[in-house]
């Protein structure tokens, strides 16, 4: 009489196999999403960031005066940290962002604002208000972005 049990035991390890395969495939699915909706979060708030600078640097222009403005800033972005930095060359004046606590230049995330400037600073998500200050000094319009916990 030929015994059953191996039969049963062979199909209990496909099933193990093929759900192992179901449950990983969900996992990998929803870590994908997840990390769309961050990017996406920080890609909306690099383009606020940017609009901000783009109305103080206009408003600056316009009156020859400084203007700042302080904006509160989320914590993190989903369960990470993230950063902004406002740059510039010769030629462009930009912000990117990223995800992670080390700022690294050359992202993928970049903003350019349509003006020329001179743009320093930096902001790393955390509990306080982004500080963006623009004034002009021997023509040339200053932006300068900073963390107000760090000050001045």
């Amino acid at each position: 009489m030929p015994s059953i049990t191996p039969s049963y035991l062979y199909t209990f390890i496909a099933l193990i196999a093929v759900s192992s395969l179901l449950v990983f495939s969900f996992m990998a699915y929803a870590d994908t999403l997840r990390v769309f909706s961050e990017t996406k979060q920080l890609k909306n708030l690099i383009d606020y960031v940017a609009a901000k600078s783009t109305e103080l640097l206009a408003l600056t222009l316009a009156t020859n005066a400084t203007a700042e403005t302080f904006f509160q800033m989320p914590a993190t972005i989903g369960n990470k940290q993230y950063w902004l930095l406002l740059r510039n060359d010769s030629a462009k004046t930009w912000l990117e962002g990223g995800l992670g606590d080390i700022i690294m230049e050359g992202t993928e995330l970049r903003v350019y604002l349509p003006r020329e400037a001179s743009a320093t600073g930096y902001y790393i998500g955390g509990y306080g208000v982004a500080h963006l200050k623009c004034y002009v000094s021997a023509e040339v319009p200053q932006i300068q972005l900073a963390s107000s916990a760090e000050g001045d």
